[in-house]
This record gives structure tokens, sequence and C-alpha cells, in this order.
């Protein structure tokens, strides 16, 4: 008789999502995520594999939910230099939040690249949605003389990216948001 799985597993894999993002993929252990979890050991390995399958579905997990309430953030009806310093400071806030435990994206590219191309595609995924919804809302405020710059939107979206990235990691080493804002002020110049 097969047993039934007898936990949720969404509520699972937000658990070890957040465990993850704490301590990292290596410092993990399969006990660690077992306790943290409550679950038995062959009821995770059942459900996800293995450690490295209940990281993807954690990582994949970050992409839907936080990482995805990025670019949707920035579709509010502000003018795009407001919305553009709404999204990297609340980015900033998260990564600082915890002690510094950063960007989960930022944190998995740091720590399993180049090795590790599944996460390579999760992480690049998000960062060209990002990007994507970046250069969008510049191009608008092109057309709308918002702002005026002699650089190309999709550059600049990049650029941006590029920026918040090392900001998350700078989070993660002064978790303080106060000493970091000014940054955005200033990446925020290029927009002219």
């Amino acid at each position: 008789m097969v047993r039934t799985r007898q936990f949720d597993t969404d509520a699972a894999v937000s658990r070890a999502m957040e465990l993850f993002w704490s301590r990292g993929y290596e410092a993990t252990s399969v006990r660690d995520l077992t306790r943290h979890l409550g679950i038995g050991q062959g009821s995770l390995y059942a459900a996800f594999g293995d450690k490295d399958g209940l990281y993807r579905a954690a990582l994949e997990h970050y992409r839907t939910t936080l990482a995805a309430a990025a670019p949707e953030s920035l579709q509010g009806g502000t003018d795009a230099r407001s919305a553009i310093r709404a999204m990297l400071v609340e980015r900033l806030r998260i990564a600082a939040a915890d002690a510094g435990r950063g960007c989960l994206a930022v944190n998995a590219a740091c720590e399993r690249l180049p090795a590790d191309a599944a996460t390579r595609r999760t992480v690049r995924d998000m960062q060209d949605a990002g990007r994507e919804a970046l250069a969008e809302v510049l191009r608008v405020a092109v057309e709308r003389g918002e702002i005026a710059t002699r650089q190309d939107p999709g550059t600049l979206a990049a650029f941006l990216v590029t920026f918040l990235n090392g900001l998350l990691v700078s989070a993660k080493i002064t978790p303080d948001v106060r000493a970091l804002e000014p940054l955005v002020e200033v990446a925020l110049g290029v927009l002219g």
C-alpha cells in the first residue's frame, strides 16, 4: 500500500526557502531541513528527490513570489524615477533585513555558480524579468519626456540590474538601509 504524503509541500518549500536564504545551500544539511520542516528524511526524498531538488523548488518559489514582486512594483502610477527608486529601496530593505541575509538569487549565484547550470538558468530568468520590466518603464519614460538620456533603455536597465546586484551584496556586508540608500540616488543620476 502506498502511503500518502502527510505534509503540505508548498509550506515545506516556503520554509526551506527561508532556511536556505538564511544559511545558504552548503551550510544547510538534510538534517537541518528535516528538523526545520518537521518531516522525516524519507518524506523529504519522496517529495523532492534530494536536498538539491528541494533547493531548486525553494529557488523557484522565490522566483515566483518575492523576485516577481520587483518587476510588478514598477507598474505603479508614479513617474519612472519614483517607481524605480521605490523598487530599488524595497529590494534593499528586504536584503538588509534579518542581519543582512541578502537576496536569495544573488546568494545562489555567488554560492552555486558557475558549476550549477540549473541555478544559473533560474537566476538568469529572474534577472531577465527585472531587466525587461525596467527597460519598458524607461522606454515609456523617454517617450513621455520624464527622463532625457542618451543611453539606450535596455542598456540603462542592464546597468540598474547590475547596480542592484552589487547593492544587495553590500547589504549583506553592511545591513544598514540608511547607509546604503544614498547610493540609489547616485544610480538614478544616470537617468538624466
